[in-house]
């Protein structure tokens, strides 16, 4: 088989034992003979005679139920016979060693090559027969043609070059210890598969280096604080007991083991009774994660690499194995009970890594799958702890900040709800409401358009500021210094969250290993810097060893021009949205039916705010694509710039897309229009939109509510659910098999095969960005939707149980990540809470009518009621002053002749002596608004400032525990110190003249 002829094996081997071996063509054992003694070592283990019947007989089951005839290469396998389990679970095929993680590469069916064989007889008869036939079909065929012939060649030569670097690197993993098995030609054809296992040693090895904190043996009492406040959260939990998750890390924790870093020479001082269980799945994937990446090819042109492996094709994709179920001592029933029927073996494997069976065994992800990814039970708390066992602790930390973040909205969305109610009840109520509602006003409005539009009464826009009230009243200024005293609540909670679990988790001393971490560069920074010493070899110039600013320069002048073209695209494709509006509002008055006049307004603002909904989430898209890009140029030197970089790219388009429409209505739009007799036109003859009479608030709140609504069930959750299950329709399909044929196939795969069906793990990036722009429609323009953050909440009780699912059945198993926080994204939404307080200070005082309203009761009212407001607000035009080609074709659609209309501004009228002109109530009334905005701003920043202040970063109890934890460790090592002294002053008192004999902890390092 292709891929097996870099393996040779040992010629001297014992007797009673035979080796897989393998046949190469002559040509390519001289293109690789220097590789003869690399390859010949003492990792490649043999399979004794006793075990090649085993094989057989599941060779010939595996074939049975639909298996091809392939072969598979042990490397490093001990002889042992396994359990069955080995087959389908996550081990070797000796059934005793796990498969830590998996490579997975393209194999290539060529015909003409020899397959790698075992010297068996029926493998024989088979290769002669396929000569003999590969003869009889080339004497019949025609010359070949030399173009197809060279063609052939290079793609040999391009699979033969994949394969030497396969080989080289694989064999450098064994060189570090690992433990690798190959698999090719089983049931996914085209695709073979590298386990690789990490024997204790090596976990030990890395384990140190890597400055893992593993429980010791030491345990000591938690205390939470006083008896009163224990005692307190003791009746809190009896009370709150049936909404947390009936898993084991959800437990009230009455003691801890004295967690300390891993060290060889320490092993004592650690719990090792259960080795296979000291490391967990988690730890041990993120071990042989960290050999790979410093694991370098080193004989070819360039060092490459598994960044450059996977990118170059040597390999196609590397995850580590999502744990399945173990049928235990299956081999012991067959032989007690005489059972070899295949159909009993099939059963048993069935029942194999069936996350949803009822007969399988208990494990952490099975457990998640009921106590987490499971819509009936929205209402229970996440099991935290679980999460980060099993994922690592930067997925644990997204999902303990996101169960945070919708614990927090409850208040808000109860709050918003209160403000809503109230513009309900108080709608019949408001004054300025029930004078656009009075027909006995009789107030005529000057035309919304040019010539097709005309006059209108203003009792027609008593629908629009019946609804603007419900968010445009008082409480809506309260509920705004609410958000902003929220938003400062929320990031206290979370940092004190985030102290309490770095503290549970063992990651209180993590900032060194990440300082380590940024020194460390990424493999496309050291191929480009690599790229640069042989230019300056070829040119004779002395080398650099990092790439400087003047080599990013071309990447970073792109990278602006782009963000900027970019950004500049979105405010196009927004103003390309108001000429829609413009037009198919002039459209819709020149209709000559009555339901599409009567209703332009409502029309105009839906279709308008559905049209940005489709480019947003179109736009979305292109964005993250041209930002990693656009990062992948710029060549950021570690993962975490790489991240950083490509996070604030992203932001910036994505935020600019989701909120450049919103914006506009909030500021923009009707502040440039002009008057009746001079209005603003742009491209020619189009003239700019205005707002209702009521304002731009309410179509503000269409906006907002379309767009949060549309993202939240188009892009969040109907493309994560919907995509995936056209993904396995789509497979299904090509398979040609059924439902019941797949599912019966699906069964059969082995844990290693499943899981490269799943969809490959993305990373978080994806999530925290859908989180972070729907905490700025929940905090930047709560002040005209104050229901915003009731939709985030039921959005988000749904979206942690869809991701919970997600992780759990349909991605891949993430690298066990470290991380002590969220990084850059807490930074962004602290921004972004600031940011709110200005924005929510502008949207009260120019969008709505709260400060007009004041100041005309408290300085212009009479009586010191809203009486009169309506008329105040509006000024008079003389029709006579409109400019040529502009005024209403159907100037007696009222039924009588206007000579005045009224449009809403603060103007002089047409009798006075500064007609038109801007009046004295405008310049009071905008300094009343920039007078709100200074003082709002301040007084709120300053609470939040105090709040921030108020609330510690760290709980007391916490800070107590990691004093005495430091305390603990400390007094270990003295009581350690002072028993090896005694141990040796004993040793000295009985034997004075003998040599000194090593510590304790020395022969228990050597011995173990």
């Amino acid at each position: 088989m292709e891929g097996q002829g870099a393996y040779g094996r040992r010629a001297g081997h014992a007797e009673g034992e035979t080796y897989l071996a393998d046949s190469r063509p002559e040509e390519q054992l001289g293109e690789l003979g220097e590789e003869d003694d690399m390859r010949q070592n003492e990792k490649y283990q043999s399979v004794p005679e006793e075990d090649q019947g085993l094989d057989l007989d599941d060779s010939k089951l595996a074939g049975d139920i639909g298996y091809d005839d392939g072969d598979s290469i042990l490397l490093n396998q001990t002889s042992s016979k396994g359990p069955l389990r080995s087959k389908l679970g996550p081990y070797f095929h000796d059934g005793q060693r796990r498969v830590d993680y998996v490579l997975t590469y393209h194999v290539e069916k060529d015909p003409r090559s020899r397959h790698s064989s075992s010297k068996t007889f029926v493998r024989s008869l088979r290769e002669s027969l396929s000569r003999s036939f590969r003869r009889s079909r080339t004497d019949s065929c025609p010359p070949e043609d030399p173009e197809i012939a060279a063609q052939e060649q290079r793609l040999d030569y391009h699979e033969d070059d994949l394969r030497f670097r396969r080989d080289e690197f694989e064999h450098k993993l064994m060189d570090m210890g690992l433990e690798v098995e190959k698999e090719e030609g089983n049931k996914i054809p085209g695709v073979g598969f590298l386990k690789i296992h990490a024997p204790w040693n090596v976990l030990c090895r890395e384990a140190e280096f890597m400055k893992l904190k593993m429980p010791t043996k030491k345990k000591y009492d938690v205390s939470t604080g006083s008896n009163v406040v224990e005692k307190i959260n003791l009746f809190i939990h009896k009370v709150t007991a049936p909404l947390y998750p009936k898993v084991e890390e959800n437990r009230v924790q009455t003691e801890k083991h004295l967690s300390y870093p891993f060290s060889r020479e320490k092993q004592h001082l650690f719990d090792l009774s259960d080795r296979d269980s000291f490391f967990n799945s988690k730890i041990r994937s993120s071990i042989v994660y960290e050999i790979i990446k410093r694991t370098k090819c080193t004989k070819s042109k360039y060092t490459m690499g598994i960044s450059s492996l996977l990118a170059n094709g040597v390999y196609t994709s590397a995850y580590p194995l999502h744990d399945v179920s173990n049928v235990e001592n299956v081999n012991v029933l067959f032989q007690s009970n005489k059972i070899h029927s295949q159909l009993m073996r099939i059963h048993v494997l069935l029942l194999q890594g069936d996350v949803e069976g009822v007969n399988v065994e208990p494990n952490d992800r099975k457990l998640l799958y009921e106590e987490w990814a499971s819509y009936s039970i929205f209402y229970k708390y996440q099991p935290i702890g679980l999460i980060r066992k099993y994922f690592g602790e930067k997925v644990g930390l997204y999902f303990a900040w996101l169960g945070v973040y919708t614990q927090m909205l409850i208040p808000a969305a109860i709050v918003g709800v209160i403000v809503f109610l109230y513009g309900c009840a108080t709608v019949d109520d408001n004054i300025p409401s029930m004078e656009i509602c009075d027909e006995r006003n009789n107030i005529t409005m000057c035309p919304l358009c040019d010539r097709a539009c005309s006059y209108w009464k203003l009792t027609e826009a008593c629908g629009t500021a019946r609804a603007s009230h419900l968010f445009d009243n008082t409480a809506t200024v309260f509920f705004s210094i609410f958000m902003a005293l929220w938003a400062t609540m929320f990031m206290e909670h979370w940092k004190r969250r985030q102290m309490r679990l770095n503290y549970i988790w063992d990651l209180t001393g993590f900032e060194d290993e990440e300082e380590e971490l940024k020194n460390h560069p990424r493999a496309e920074y050291e191929f480009h810097v690599m790229q640069k010493n042989l230019k300056k070899e070829a040119a004779s110039k002395p080398r650099k060893k990092k790439l400087t600013c003047t080599d990013r320069m071309p990447a970073y002048m792109t990278i602006l021009i782009m963000m900027v073209f970019l950004i500049f695209v979105t405010f196009s494709i927004v103003f390309g949205v108001v000429l829609y509006r413009i037009s198919i509002k002039t459209a819709l008055h020149m209709s000559s039916t009555s339901t599409f006049r009567s209703n332009v307004r409502a029309t105009v603002k839906t279709t308008a705010a559905v049209i940005n909904l489709i480019i947003i989430i179109i736009m979305d898209e292109i964005y993250g694509v041209v930002a990693r890009w656009l990062t992948v140029m710029e060549v950021p030197k570690t993962d975490k710039s790489f991240e950083e970089r490509l996070i604030f790219k992203a932001f910036i388009l994505k935020f600019a897309n989701a909120f450049t429409p919103i914006v506009y209505l909030a500021f923009f739009r009707g502040r440039l229009i002009g008057r009746p007799g001079n209005y603003f036109y742009v491209i020619g003859s189009y003239r700019m939109e205005e707002c209702a009479h009521a304002g731009c608030l309410m179509e503000l709140c269409i906006q907002l509510c379309i767009t949060m609504l549309g993202k939240q069930l188009i892009q969040n959750n109907l493309f994560e659910i919907g995509i995936p299950k056209l993904k396995k329709l789509i497979r299904r399909r090509k398979s040609k098999r059924d439902s019941k044929q797949e599912e019966e196939f699906y069964r059969t795969l082995a844990s290693h095969e499943k899981d490269h069906f799943l969809n490959p793990y993305v990373g978080l990036n994806p999530e925290y960005m859908e989180m972070i722009i729907q905490f700025g429609m929940v905090t930047l323009f709560v002040a005209s939707f104050p229901l915003a953050p009731l939709f985030a909440l039921l959005n988000n009780v749904i979206e942690i149980r869809l991701d919970a699912k997600k992780f759990v059945t349909e991605f891949r198993r993430p690298i066990g990540a470290r991380a002590k926080d969220i990084g850059i994204w807490y930074n962004l939404l602290r921004g972004l809470s600031k940011v709110a307080v200005i924005v929510n200070a502008f949207v009260i005082s120019f969008t709505s009518d709260f400060i007009p309203r004041l100041v005309y009761q408290y300085v212009y009212s009479p009586d010191g009621t809203l009486h009169g407001f309506i008329n105040h607000t509006l000024s008079y035009f003389n029709v006579t002053d409109f400019q040529p080609n502009t005024d209403p074709l159907d100037p007696l659609h009222l039924g009588y002749r206007v000579d005045i209309c009224r449009f809403k501004d603060y103007r002089d009228p047409p009798w006075s002596d500064t007609p038109y002109e801007l009046s004295r109530e405008f310049w009071n009334i905008l300094a009343a608004r920039l007078a709100f905005v200074i003082v709002f701003q301040n007084v709120v920043m300053l609470m939040s400032d105090f709040v921030d202040w108020l609330i510690p970063d760290i709980p007391k109890d916490i800070s107590v525990q990691i004093h005495k934890e430091k305390n603990l460790i400390v007094e270990l090592f003295m009581k350690e110190e002072q028993g090896r002294r005694l141990l040796h002053k004993r040793q000295s008192n009985q034997s004075p003249q003998q040599p000194r004999s090593r510590p304790p902890s020395q022969i228990q390092t050597n011995n173990r």
